[in-house]
């Protein structure tokens, strides 16, 4: 692949207003980590763009393990499935990561996105150890022996270890026992790492110093993660971020745009919401009840979000 019109003031004030867009603060206390990671989104999206031979494996689902019922919840399998899709759709292969707690939400999802059945899913074990494990190192083998080789990892809201090993939610419960060790994908030195969030303690918040995600979020002392990558995307819910993504990479490829953009509409992520939510299951990561709302956010809201998205990327068809 070749960028083009990578330079261009247009785009990359287009990238800004994207990033700013997907970077709103729902309450949770981010706009600190939104500045320190601004940027983020552009060099993710270029790390793509201009990748002569991308192959991305994207990781997704955090489970909720007091959710009724105990379900994945719905940020992050949503901006997964939109993210992937697109990227398939302009030729990019794509594998999707995630654990065997949040595989059917993750699956359901795809699937109503209109992914095709055969796209490879790779599910790494609770109780995965260490990067030795069989079920890591296998999947490690087949990224490197594909073709071509994978060359990005992408987490889309996904907690990860915090500074003393253990896994936490937003409100600090301990959660590793629910929580597969991705982050031994994630950390790949040869393959290119973004990470996106909304709290501090998703993959790739390690970017970040500890003592903002403290000073900012109030359990953040607990729950930050200590995985860093290479490109940090921090936004206001995952999944905006996730769409963010795919429209950058388009406005970085305009031949792409229109096919990367195709499935960004406000039936279709209606779509996927309400299929994930009544037959992942999943449910809201705050509320932990089956709903269609992301972060206690109605999906109307999510709705006006990607329109937002799709008017700064300069998309005039209906959506």
């Amino acid at each position: 692949m070749t960028a083009a019109f990578g330079n261009s003031p247009e785009v990359k004030t287009r990238i800004e207003k994207i990033e700013n867009i997907c970077g709103r603060d729902i309450g949770n206390g981010i706009e600190p980590l939104v500045e320190a990671a601004k940027g983020g989104l552009l060099g993710a999206a270029r790390s793509i763009a201009e990748h002569p031979s991308p192959h991305v494996a994207i990781m997704t689902g955090f489970f909720v393990p007091h959710g009724t019922p105990p379900a994945a919840e719905t940020d992050g399998p949503i901006g997964c499935a939109h993210l992937a899709a697109a990227l398939l759709r302009v030729g990019i292969p794509v594998r999707l990561v995630t654990d065997p707690l949040c595989l059917n939400a993750v699956k359901v999802a795809a699937r109503a996105a209109g992914i095709p059945a055969q796209v490879p899913f790779d599910v790494v074990p609770v109780d995965a150890a260490s990067a030795e494990d069989p079920s890591v190192s296998s999947i490690v083998n087949s990224w490197q022996s594909a073709e071509p080789p994978v060359s990005h990892v992408i987490s889309i809201e996904r907690a990860g270890p915090s500074y003393d090993g253990t896994v936490r939610n937003m409100i600090g419960n301990d959660i590793t026992a629910h929580t597969a060790p991705l982050h031994l994908l994630f950390i790949l030195s040869e393959i290119i790492s973004i990470g996106i969030g909304d709290a501090g303690n998703e993959l790739g918040m390690g970017t970040l110093p500890k003592e903002l995600i403290a000073k900012s979020i109030s359990t953040g002392e607990q729950i930050a993660c200590n995985i860093p990558c290479n490109h940090l995307i921090v936004c206001g819910v995952s999944n905006w971020a996730a769409i963010g993504l795919l429209t950058a990479v388009g406005l970085l490829r305009p031949d792409l745009k229109s096919k990367l953009t195709e499935g960004l509409t406000l039936e279709t992520d209606k779509h996927i919401l309400t299929t994930v939510v009544k037959e992942g299951p999943a449910v809201d990561g705050d509320t932990a009840v089956q709903e269609l709302a992301v972060d206690t956010l109605p999906w109307e809201y999510h709705g006006k979000v990607l329109t937002e998205i799709l008017e700064a990327a300069g998309l005039t068809k209906s959506v």
